[in-house]
């Protein structure tokens, strides 16, 4: 949601930050800029729209600068425009700032500098926030890096930002609330790049500072990084990371769209997260997370898992995973709506937060509503040094690599992978499973990635079923048990980028309304493997089959009651029940992506939607 990228160095600054917005894209956004400073002359360009457009836009324009700042817009304070894109400068010309977030009270602070003689072009908080800053600097005399500190400290909301001012070209602030912000460091701090994550500039160097919460950074040429904290301006010392990105990771590969290069790349994905947890050899499962606070998991009274869209349907699979295998009662929460309706939180309660970017913003707030009433809380993220990773007590990564595309795909079966594990681990340690149970697990368990390996060879199937119900206006989408959340997936991935409104209910619910919408043009999705309510799923589809709906069937192979009702059947090797959520899901990942396709939809970039959702 919304991107920043940002150089300053000796390198041609221009290629530097499109390349690096063109590798944000997959954030979501409607509006596009970049400011370019040469010889202390600023040119800007901004527009709605993409940054393929912004780059027809600037041509061969000036773009012979060592600073520059770009940014994709994810509209908030007003409607996509060219105005409303960022950056923004302040009314005297002298200061240029990006921002990712959203200041609060911005309508206050916009009236009290109207007051004071500013004008406004955009609608935008940002524009407000930059006048500010300008305001405090002259008033006060200040340098810029105090000016920030101090108008941070009259805003509420979330953000991070870069500001730089023209009289002082070979420095950059940058601060952080709630929005995840990354300097690049190069050789002797010869130049600086600053992103939204480090994809941006992985190329060009391996050391990275994440600025925390309330935290802003100088950065300077020939200078080592300044950090210091925004309410105290005490000093910080900068954590630098070395990054783990590649930049092989991070580009197609091939494939015509990351989305699909993701959702092949699930095999390798799901090896990686169990590589040295998952000892089928040795019979055992090490999770160092789980194993230092093995008292609490055995004693817990109930796990709360807290998370958003996909990340929640993870949640929902975990939630039969703890109490089926490990008898722990787990409830599964919206972050959104747990952070506000004033949960309870006992004594021996355990937060399980689940988030792919780790930025997610109301998952952040409801991991810090969490701790500040005593409980331990345990992340479940994909990016290392994330929000997420730095604010719970402790926590597993999936290591499922970059996910680019927006509808997410191989996050889900990799969260569903370590909260599988925990399960399992648990279940053993507390006698729910026996040695000789556990044994059998991991070593299906061991076979996954192989399976699905085998389950992605239905493609060819699933894209002519795709080219049958593109034009499909409807969708439902039906399981039970473990693969009722499969079904809620499979709904969000096709409305997600295909833009047809789905729908996902346990099968067992459909005859309390959802059968009322079914006739001969409404395509059903049902998941029918042969474990678990194989028999009740059957008399559901003999259900929609007599209201001649139209039936799309993910079977176990070899099935042959189904194969007999349904129009269409996909089939997926046998697992255990516990497993099919892992393979179930890949058919309907593909049934997405092609309909997406064949229907002319942006399918990594759909529209209004972001990968990180670092607002509220």
């Amino acid at each position: 949601m919304c991107g920043i990228a940002g150089y300053l160095g000796y390198r041609k600054a221009y290629p530097i930050v499109i390349n690096g917005l063109q590798r944000l894209e997959y954030r979501g956004y409607d509006s596009a800029g970049i400011v370019l400073m040469n010889d202390n002359k600023l040119t800007l360009h901004k527009t709605k729209g993409k940054v393929s457009d912004l780059k027809e836009l600037v041509g061969q324009e000036n773009i012979e600068a060592n600073l520059a700042l770009g940014h994709t817009r994810w509209a908030t304070h007003g409607i996509p425009n060219d105005i409303n894109s960022h950056p923004h400068v302040s009314n005297s010309g002298n200061l240029v700032i990006v921002h990712n977030g959203i200041i609060e009270n911005y309508n206050t602070l916009k009236k009290e500098l109207l007051a004071r003689g500013y004008s406004f072009k955009s609608d935008t908080d940002t524009e407000v926030l930059i006048n500010l800053i300008e305001e405090i600097k002259t008033k006060n005399n200040c340098k810029l890096e105090k000016a920030v500190q101090l108008a941070l400290t009259n805003i509420f909301g979330a953000y991070a930002i870069a500001v730089f001012d023209i009289s002082n070209p070979d420095e950059i602030v940058v601060a952080r609330l709630g929005s995840p912000i990354a300097i690049g460091i190069g050789d002797n701090n010869s130049e600086f790049f600053v992103a939204s994550d480090a994809s941006p500039f992985i190329e060009y160097t391996k050391d990275a500072v994440y600025l925390d919460d309330e935290e802003l950074a100088i950065i300077k040429i020939g200078e080592d990084i300044r950090v210091h904290k925004i309410k105290d301006n005490s000093i910080v010392e900068p954590n630098i990371q070395e990054l783990q990105l590649n930049l092989e990771q991070i580009e197609k590969g091939g494939y015509d769209h990351f989305m699909l290069k993701e959702i092949h790349e699930q095999p390798n994905a799901i090896l990686d997260t169990y590589r040295g947890r998952l000892l089928p050899e040795k019979g055992i499962i090490k999770m160092g997370s789980v194993d230092n606070n093995i008292a609490k998991f055995l004693n817990a009274n109930r796990i709360i898992i807290v998370a958003c869209g996909t990340s929640w349907h993870a949640g929902l699979v975990a939630e039969y995973l703890f109490e089926d295998l490990a008898r722990i009662p787990v409830e599964v929460e919206y972050a959104s709506e747990f952070r506000y309706r004033n949960p309870i939180i006992n004594k021996g309660d355990i937060i399980i937060a689940i988030s792919q970017s780790g930025e997610t913003a109301d998952t952040l707030a409801a991991i810090k509503l969490a701790k500040s009433q005593g409980a331990f809380v345990f992340g479940v993220c994909n990016v290392v040094g994330s929000s997420i990773a730095r604010e719970t007590d402790t926590g597993a990564y999936t290591h499922a690599g970059p996910e680019i595309g927006v509808a997410s795909t191989k996050a889900f079966t990799t969260q569903i992978t370590v909260l599988t594990l925990m399960a399992l681990k648990l279940g053993n340690l507390k006698g729910e499973i026996s040695n000789s149970q556990f044994h059998n697990y991991i070593q299906e368990m061991s076979l996954i990635p192989s399976k699905v390996e085998e389950t992605l060879k239905v493609n060819n199937i699933v894209e002519e079923i795709a080219a049958i119900y593109k034009d499909a206006p409807n969708c439902l989408y039906l399981g039970r048990g473990y693969n009722f959340p499969v079904a809620l997936e499979g709904a969000l991935k096709l409305k997600e980028i295909s833009y047809i409104h789905a729908e996902g209910y346990p099968a067992a619910e459909m005859k309390h309304g959802p059968i009322a919408l079914i006739d001969e043009s409404m395509p059903v999705v049902v998941i029918a493997t042969k474990k678990g309510h194989y028999d009740k799923v059957v008399s559901n589809i003999q259900e929609i089959k007599s209201r001649k709906g139209k039936i799309i069937a993910v079977v176990t192979e070899g099935d042959t009651i189904v194969k007999d009702l349904a129009d269409h059947i996909i089939e997926i090797p046998e697992t255990l029940e516990a497993f099919t959520p892992l393979l179930a899901t890949i058919p309907l990942q593909l049934l997405s992506y092609h309909i997406a396709v064949m229907r002319n939809c942006n399918v990594d970039q759909p529209r209004n939607l972001a990968k990180s959702v670092t607002v509220e």
